[in-house]
């Protein structure tokens, strides 16, 4: 069926995304804004970035010289990515001729999106797509399924083709579902566009990826494996990393950084900072609390903010000024120095202090009195 989606798709014209200018690391930035995780949150991405300096009020570049990065996860479990892509797209237009960067790294989900895994994707994400032409894309959608299943099934295994089986596909493929299919399959305008960007790059001395680098990418120089992920969305995998779209140890899914124990990571992470030049790593990816959270006394920094059922979302991201970290936490900037377990305390006691008293983020700071977490 992914075949038949795929040979269906072509009949209809897109208009691609023209990609992003492939470049993995840049010297001499001054200012940098990092943003996790979005999930299709559009309203959160344009508070945030208005709070960065980086847009005005109608949405356009103000940011000057200074470096966006957006570490991937736009798409899935919210209903606006397309919207936010769209954005980015055209800020990177702006920022360039500013003098600045917009850095759409790529994520798990994007990469899931291209490759028509579509678990998590929500239902709005198919109506961002729909227009009056849904209904009758969707019935050649229809009609050519119907037609492909005939063809390739004997007929003892076909299903009965009812109003019971034609509810349950119309109830798995709703209106805009052809329309966001073409859109993100490699060559369409989404899919290509993603397939243009990087997974991994070096600003200054920290190194920015969606998810991290385990012990199976450590030999590969980072521009090998950037041409891997791009090569493997657009069909052409590279022989060295097959799998690395899927791979738990590549970009897009490694989870050490932010899960595993420090004393048992540290030299890993070590070697990957030395094999990159950095002194840091940004991720995503993982959920480890309500603000941005550092690990290994700040040689990990995590932007994948986790807001549990009840509590407002603080609009927390990473800002780097001259070489200065801050968290921008509920509109305060937040100095984040962490070189030691007792400056990592400090740090999240400041974010807790901004909390209601009752916030994850309070219990996190009150554990963190005696040792900061470690796991």
């Amino acid at each position: 069926m992914k075949r038949l989606l795929a040979a269906f798709c072509l009949v209809f014209a897109v208009f691609a995304a023209r990609p992003a200018w492939a470049q993995s690391e840049w010297d001499n930035v001054a200012r940098v804004v990092a943003i996790g995780d979005l999930e299709g949150d559009y309203e959160k991405f344009q508070a945030m970035l208005v709070r960065a300096g980086l847009i005005d009020e109608r949405g356009d570049w103000i940011g000057g010289q200074a470096h966006l990065v957006q570490l991937g996860d736009i798409p899935d479990r919210g209903p606006n990515s397309r919207a936010i892509m769209d954005q980015l797209m055209r800020l990177e237009r702006q920022a360039r001729r500013a003098g600045g960067r917009v850095h759409a790294l790529i994520g798990n989900h994007e990469a899931m999106n291209v490759e028509g895994d579509l678990r998590y994707v929500h239902p709005g994400e198919y109506a961002a797509f729909a227009t009056r032409e849904s209904a009758r894309l969707r019935e050649r959608y229809y009609n050519a399924t119907l037609a492909h299943l005939r063809e390739t099934l004997p007929a003892e295994q076909l299903p009965t083709f009812d109003d019971a089986f034609r509810a349950q596909w119309e109830a798995e493929h709703p209106l805009g579902y052809v329309e966001h299919r073409v859109a993100w399959a490699a060559d369409g305008a989404y899919g290509r566009w993603v397939a243009g960007h990087e997974s991994v790059i070096r600003i200054n001395d920290t190194l920015y990826m969606h998810a991290g680098l385990g012990p199976s990418y450590l030999p590969f120089a980072r521009d090998a494996i950037n041409a891997a992920v791009r090569g493997a969305l657009r069909g052409t995998p590279d022989p060295a990393m097959p799998d690395i779209l899927t791979n738990e140890d590549g970009p897009l899914w490694y989870r050490g950084f932010a899960l595993s124990e420090e004393s048992i990571e540290a030299a890993h992470l070590e070697a990957v900072l030395s094999r990159h030049g950095a002194t840091r790593v940004v991720v995503g990816h993982t959920k480890r609390a309500s603000t941005v959270l550092p690990r290994f006394n700040g040689r990990v920094i995590i932007t994948d903010i986790a807001v549990p059922q009840g509590y407002a979302d603080p609009h927390a991201f990473l800002i780097e000024e001259n070489g200065a970290l801050f968290t921008m936490h509920r509109g305060v900037r937040v100095p984040l120095t962490a070189p030691t377990p007792a400056e990592t305390c400090a740090y999240l006691q400041r974010i807790a202090a901004l909390d209601p008293p009752d916030a994850p983020t309070a219990r996190l700071a009150a554990q963190c009195v005696t040792a900061p977490p470690q796991n």
